[in-house]
């Protein structure tokens, strides 16, 4: 198996393009259109998100991303894994990097949002502390929302 390589980069990387659009299909797949929170990469705000993407060897595996909320607390966005590197824990890898790299910024919590037909992602938050809270923030609304959080020690 090809080592991987995490690497933060910026908004307008192409490998993180190609991720998102895909992530964005599976999820206009799975829930109704207006249950789908996509990102607009073109928002002045996303400049104070922080990406990183997974790399195979050349190829780009993964992504994920968090921003702020407020001083003491960042949301997880856009983790995605690649059909053809999934089971390998990447996905893992992503979320350790995402929450170390909050802990240095000096966020205490990490939250997000997923929904009931990601089983998988459910597992693997809870597998790595998470726990279930009330729906937060553009998610109180959403039926289909299941947030979570986890505090950083």
């Amino acid at each position: 198996m090809d080592t991987i390589q995490l690497k933060r980069i910026d908004s307008a990387n192409p490998d993180l393009l190609q991720l998102i659009a895909q992530l964005d299909e599976e999820l206009y797949a799975k829930y109704p259109a207006d249950e789908v929170f996509v990102v607009d990469l073109s928002d002045p705000s996303v400049q104070d998100v922080v990406f990183v993407i997974a790399y195979s060897g050349d190829a780009a595996a993964g992504c994920g991303a968090y921003r702020p909320l407020d001083g003491e607390s960042a949301e997880l966005k856009r983790i995605y894994v690649a059909p053809s590197f999934r089971k390998r824990g990447i996905a893992s890898r992503l979320l350790g990097w995402l929450e170390h790299e909050a802990r240095q910024a000096g966020y205490t919590t990490l939250r997000l949002e997923t929904g009931p037909e990601q089983p998988e992602s459910i597992a693997l938050y809870e597998k790595c502390g998470y726990y279930f809270i009330a729906p937060f923030g553009e998610y109180v609304d959403c039926p289909s929302s299941i947030c979570m959080e986890k505090k950083l020690g």
